[in-house]
């Protein structure tokens, strides 16, 4: 998309929507010293406009590739993978399966709300404009700076822990084939996670048509690898599954909390932590053809697809475990490793998991992007530090490899955690508070004070939309409060929960913010095209 300025345009008379001789659509902005058109090639940049934004990346992404490319952030055997301790100390074989089932069922209500807002309002800025334009106009620019920094805060620790796990999957990987002769410590795999880091700073910085093409690659990649891993688990394991009861309903408290009821509430980060970034098909929209409707079709299919295969393959993970102690008291970094070795024997174990490494690998490319994006919307309307710098767009990906490379850094002093005994479940945890505050905060409003300026787009929730948002809303409260606790009754600074510690310090840094400089010229989401009016009815397009 092309315009007469790069700059802001300040129309302060009549607009109308034209016809240019080459069929492509105008908008005229009428300033006292002329005209002013801005050149609109479709339907998605004329509403794109409307919201105030000129476009500035290539529509590049379909249906089925925005559904892979929000498939692909919530990787299902790698989610899986990655969390199976957390069901296995909080109840065991009941942590595990109905600690999955049960928070699915309340985040398809938050996946409704939010797919409802990203058809309305389909643009990178996502939830923070969604919270801007919800809030009442005195709380506007407050709203959107709150929700924006906590989506960054989860978009950044969420990059960050997906790739610690690639790094603990490698770690797991080498043991098994070494028959345990060589466990890699923090110092190595922090070195792994730096260089994966690397790799996705290369791979995210490429043009949009290459990374559109890849995530259908993402999508069916991992969609086979859960699909082979749970034929895996049930075929091989013959005689020695356990029964039906037990894979259902055996309960084992492993936490060191006494209160088993509080144990088993823990489980819930498992499918928290996995099911996240759905988001992204709002803030890739600008990206996506037909945005108002293939965003939120994305959001409902990834959550809804993810949270399902992912139950699956917890179940026929819960009757392929003979002994929880075992699993838990494993010396490879992740458990799930060991169930696959003792079930799939060595060659078997590492044929899915390398499978396995890949998908997740594919998973923290795909999210990068995802964060990226979401740092470059907040920057485009100088929300950070050196927004001049993380806005910038390069000329020939046409993509914000800054902002790409921002993320990487930051997910690099994230990953320090590591060297904590709690560093997933800290990193994981200050991701899940992080973004589904922010996913919260605008369904709050949409169901609150933006009730009645709420223009519903192509899908809409329709009378369901108050008692869904309600539903949402009251969830993420509980989950945010649930993830402040250590994993253990009595803790230690080695074994603390430092997810509380991460969130904390950044709303300290934005309230702050806020309260010195922030609130006198932050105005929330700042268009670059002003005052442009699009009717949908009035053109075919």
């Amino acid at each position: 998309m092309s315009s007469v300025q790069d700059t802001k345009v300040v129309a302060t008379c009549s607009q109308e929507l034209t016809t240019s001789g080459k069929g492509s659509l105008s908008a005229r902005c009428t300033e006292k010293s002329g005209d002013v058109f801005v050149e609109v090639t479709s339907a998605d940049d004329a509403r794109l406009a409307e919201l105030g934004y000129k476009g500035e990346f290539r529509r590049e992404f379909s249906l089925f590739e925005t559904v892979a490319f929000a498939f692909s952030i919530m990787a299902v055997i790698g989610g899986v993978s990655s969390t199976l301790s957390f069901g296995l100390a909080s109840g065991g074989h009941v942590g595990m399966v109905w600690g999955w089932f049960i928070p699915c069922l309340f985040v398809m209500c938050i996946a409704g709300s939010m797919a409802e807002l990203t058809s309305s309002m389909p643009t990178s800025a996502g939830l923070y404009y969604f919270s801007a334009k919800l809030a009442p106009e005195r709380y506007s620019a407050l709203a959107s700076w709150v929700t924006g920094w906590a989506n960054i805060t989860g978009q950044i620790t969420l990059v960050c822990s997906i790739d610690y796990t690639v790094a603990q999957m490698i770690t797991t990987a080498i043991a098994a084939s070494t028959d345990g002769a060589v466990v890699l410590g923090a110092g190595p795999t922090y070195g792994i996670l730096l260089a994966i880091l690397a790799v996705h700073g290369v791979i995210c910085s490429a043009a949009t048509k290459v990374l559109a093409r890849m995530n259908l690659f993402y999508g069916f990649l991992t969609a086979g690898a859960t699909v082979a891993a749970i034929v895996a688990l049930l075929v091989c394991a013959g005689n020695k599954k356990v029964s039906t009861k037990t894979a259902f309903m055996s309960y084992e408290n492993n936490t060191g909390w006494r209160n088993d009821g509080w144990a088993f509430l823990l489980a819930f980060a498992a499918p928290m932590w996995s099911l996240t970034g759905y988001d992204s098909a709002a803030h890739i929209s600008e990206e996506v053809t037909d945005a108002a409707r293939a965003a939120p079709i994305a959001i409902l299919v990834s959550v809804a697809a993810v949270g399902s295969m992912g139950w699956i393959l917890i179940v026929a993970a819960s009757f392929a475990t003979v002994s929880v102690p075992a699993l838990l008291e494993t010396d490879l970094a992740l458990p799930m490793g060991q169930l696959l070795l003792d079930v799939l024997g060595k060659r078997g174990m590492l044929a899915v998991w390398s499978f396995t490494i890949v998908a997740q690998f594919l998973c923290g490319a795909a999210q990068c992007v995802d964060a990226s994006r979401v740092v470059f919307a907040f920057a485009r309307d100088n929300a950070l530090p050196g927004s001049r710098w993380w806005k910038r767009v390069n000329k020939q990906t046409q993509t914000p490899v800054n902002a790409v490379w921002l993320v990487i850094v930051l997910s690099a002093l994230c990953g320090l955690l590591e060297f904590s005994e709690t560093a997933f479940s800290s990193l994981a945890g200050a991701s899940v508070i992080g973004l589904y505050t922010s996913y919260a905060t605008p369904i709050l409003l949409r169901v609150t004070s933006g009730r009645h300026k709420f223009v519903p787009g192509p899908f809409s929730l329709g009378r369901w939309s108050t008692p869904i948002g309600a539903i949402a809303v009251a969830w993420v409260a509980f989950i945010v409060v649930l993830l402040c606790f250590p994993p253990s009754q009595t803790t230690t600074a080695a074994k603390m929960n430092y997810a509380p510690v991460i969130v904390l310090a950044v709303f300290i840094f934005a309230g702050a913010s806020w309260v010195v400089s922030a609130r006198r010229w932050f105005a929330g989401p700042l268009p670059n095209i002003d005052c442009l009016r699009y009717d949908p009815q009035s053109k075919e397009m």
